[in-house]
C-alpha cells in the first residue's frame, strides 16, 4: 500500500490553483479507497476478537496507531491525528456493528 501513497507524495507541490485542486481530488480518491478498505479490516478484526465493538476497544492499540501516524505526518501532530483517528475508528466500528446486525 505504501507505493501508491509514495507516488502521490513524491510529487512537487502544484504551482496553480487548478493543479492544486486536481491533486487534492486525487488524494481524496485515494483516501476514500483506503478508508473503505480500513473499514473492511475493522469489520474483520471485530469478527476475530473475543469482545467486539466499544467494549473491545483497545486504548493502547489506538495510541500506537496515532503515534505511528504522527511519525509519518509530523506536521499534523499527535493531537490532531488522535482526533482524526478517533473519528475513523468510531465510524468504522459503527459500520462493522451495523454490518454484524444485518447478518444476524
Amino acid at each position: 500500500m505504501d507505493q501508491p501513497v509514495a507516488a502521490l507524495t513524491a510529487r512537487p507541490l502544484p504551482a496553480s490553483l487548478p493543479e492544486a485542486r486536481a491533486a487534492i481530488d486525487e488524494v481524496d480518491a485515494a483516501l476514500a479507497a483506503l478508508l473503505e478498505y480500513r473499514a473492511g479490516l475493522t469489520e474483520q478484526v471485530q469478527l476475530l476478537k473475543p469482545v467486539g465493538g466499544t467494549a473491545g476497544r483497545d486504548p493502547d492499540r489506538e495510541a500506537e496507531i496515532v503515534a505511528g501516524m504522527a511519525r509519518r505526518a509530523p506536521r499534523l501532530g499527535a493531537e490532531r491525528l488522535r482526533r482524526i483517528m478517533t473519528a475513523v475508528i468510531e465510524e468504522s466500528l459503527d459500520l462493522a456493528e451495523r454490518g454484524a446486525a444485518t447478518t444476524r
